[in-house]
């Protein structure tokens, strides 16, 4: 399993923009046979800051994510609401193996 975390801080004055199309996109996202998992997150003392925790079951399901169209419209959807570019940090799942998933 591949786990990964986007780090994502948008404008003040977009956060309810920003929560509402990316869980449109979570929810979309969750119906891809390679995710296992898609979590939206937000912080809780600075609720401009978000993370998008994303289980995917095989090392090329990323990409397969990327080339979705609800991948796409999320992405030109939260170009322009970001303070500063997003960024993401990738794990190995340890447990629970992936069999559990």
């Amino acid at each position: 399993m591949l786990v990964v975390h986007v780090h994502v801080h948008v404008k003040d004055d977009k956060i309810e923009e920003f929560k509402k199309i990316s869980i449109e996109n979570a929810q979309n996202s969750l119906g891809e046979p390679g995710i296992a998992r898609f979590d939206v997150i937000q912080q809780n003392d600075d609720k401009t800051k978000f993370v998008l925790c994303e289980v995917y079951k095989t090392p090329d399901a990323p990409a397969k994510h990327k080339e979705t169209d609800h991948y796409k419209k999320w992405r030109d959807a939260v170009a322009d609401i970001m303070a500063e570019p997003r960024f993401s940090v990738k794990f190995t799942n340890l447990f629970p193996e992936d069999s559990d998933w």
